[in-house]
Order: C-alpha cells, then structure tokens, then sequence
C-alpha cells in the first residue's frame, strides 16, 4: 500500500511552489525593445527661400541716396568672434577686393545692425567697417555683372570675406554656388549729389559742396577769388533750395549758418553754379514729399521759405 504524498501545510511554500512550475511550463517572453536615443536637434541651416520670387533677376539695383551717417548705434565700435572692427563713420572713397558669401532664409526677417529687417530677396549687403548706411557697387570679374546694394548689416567675420550679399543680390552677381572673389567700392555723397555714380553718367563739373570750418584747414577758409565753371544738371530727384546769391561769398556765409544752424543737413548741401547764380541746395530726394520734410525743417529753423525743385 502506497502512501499519499506528504501535503504541504506551509501556504508560503506552496505559492513558490506553483509559480516556479508555472514559469518553467510557459515561454520566455521577449524583452521589450529600448528606443534610440533621440538626436539633438541640429544648427538651422542657411540657404535660399522655399518659394523664391520668380523675378528676381528683375529687382532693381538699390538707388543710391544721401542718408547722414550715425555716430554710434551700428557704427560704433564692436566685437566679433575674438576680432575688433572700428566702423568708418566719415564719407570717403573705399575700394576693396576679397571673397563675397551670401546669407538667406536663417536670417530673413530678422534685424540687421541697423535694426532693419533683413531681407534676403532686397539689394542688401554686410560689411564688417563701411558706414551703416552705406551704398556700393560690387562687381564679379568673372562674368562682369555688377550691382548696387545698400549696406545696412554686419558682417561677414570670416577671414578672407569681404562682404555678405543678400540672395537676390547674389543671384544677380552669379554667385549662389558659394563664395567668390569679388571688387567693390563705395558710393560717395559726391557721386550721388552729382550722379556721377551711374554707369554712362556724363562727367559733371558741379561745384562741389562747402565743408563746414572746423573740417577745412586755415588755409582753405577763404572763398575762392574767381567764380567756378557753370555747371550741368546735379542728379536726377528732388532738391531742396535754401538760396540763390550773385556772389559765391553770399553762399559760402550762408552755408556755414546752414550747418550751424541744422544739425544732420551738412552731408546733403551742394552748392552749384547755374544761370549766373550760386544756389545752395539740399539733396537729392526720391521723392517730393522727403523733400518736403527737409523744407520743413529749413523752414521752422532758419525762418525762409525754401523752394522744391524737381530734376530730371
């Protein structure tokens, strides 16, 4: 007679028991699978517009003006990527050759130096030292295009760059596929004042403008003894006249209370000679209703009447 099979009176035991058999009877189950690190987003990346405008080879150059140049603000001295930059802030020729680079959609819409908004599809530039504003003609001697764009941006701050062209102006130069040697110069107020910076501009003899005497030397605070050649039409737009004199010394006194008078119209007045006449004017403006601004304020300050004289 067999005996039964001792039962186990320990419910411990008997539990362990159960779930040993119970593991031992079923599958192994598979490990669930760890997901892979998820890559830290990486650096937006420059380049051109998901839809760029179909006309870009159609925008016009940018249209050279007289804008008075900052002391300060985007011209004050600064601090780059280890390197200090001293902006020009004086109205001086300035030629330069070296690589041009381009930036696009990363920056567009953001503020430039000049607190402007960037964009990529304006005649535009940066560069580390012009004066903000500033006008330049910049030129591909590989293919011989060339364009006028509007500094109002720092930069670029790598070695051998010499100016960051926005993308229509890159497009227009040929220079998309990424840093090319360029040539530029800037546009000075002269050249502006008397058109002389259009290509094909007939040479103008205008007589040019009066520094104020604490920018001339000792020597050169006399008037000239003999009146200047006539001269031809100043450049195209809307000047303001302040006064006409028969003698050259009635406009050079009257010049000098002008700029003492009004702060920030010194860079735009030229004075030139027409019709037997000296005519002290302040311009070229795009437009009448700039001029009428600057009229204004001749008027308010100096107590006259200024007149608007549109020239084509």
């Amino acid at each position: 007679m067999h005996s039964a099979p001792p039962r186990l009176t320990n419910p411990l035991a008997a539990w362990l028991l159960a779930a040993l058999l119970a593991g031992c009877a079923s599958a192994p189950r598979p490990s669930t699978p760890i997901a892979p690190p998820t890559p830290a987003p990486t650096a937006e990346r420059d380049g051109p517009g998901l839809n760029p405008p179909p006309d870009l080879a159609s925008v016009p150059d940018a249209e050279p003006r007289l804008e008075p140049i900052r002391v300060g603000g985007p011209n004050k001295p600064y601090g780059a990527l280890g390197r200090d930059y001293v902006p020009l802030t004086a109205d001086r020729e300035f030629s330069e050759r070296g690589l041009a680079s381009w930036y696009g959609r990363k920056f567009h819409g953001r503020p430039t130096a000049s607190g402007e908004p960037y964009d990529m599809y304006a005649m535009t530039a940066a560069h580390p030292t012009l004066p903000i504003p500033s006008y330049v003609r910049v030129r591909n001697p590989a293919n011989g295009r060339e364009v006028v764009v509007r500094v109002n941006d720092r930069g670029p701050f790598h070695a051998g760059r010499i100016i960051d062209l926005s993308y229509a102006a890159a497009f227009k130069l040929g220079v998309l596929k990424g840093v090319a040697p360029v040539e530029l110069s800037r546009i000075t107020f002269d050249d502006i004042r008397t058109g002389a910076w259009r290509k094909g501009a007939p040479v103008d003899v205008t007589v040019p403008p009066i520094l104020p005497v604490a920018d001339r030397d000792a020597t050169d605070v006399a008037a000239p003894a003999s009146a200047p050649p006539a001269a031809s039409a100043p450049a195209r737009g809307f000047w303001v006249q302040l006064g006409a004199f028969r003698q050259r010394e009635g406009a050079d006194s009257f010049h000098h209370r002008v700029v003492a008078d009004l702060d920030g119209l010194a860079p735009l007045l030229a004075v030139f000679a027409e019709s037997g006449s000296f005519r002290l004017q302040a311009g070229p403006f795009a437009s009448r209703n700039e001029a009428s601004g600057v009229a204004q304020r001749v008027r308010e300050a100096l107590r006259l009447l200024p007149v608007i004289v549109e020239r084509r």
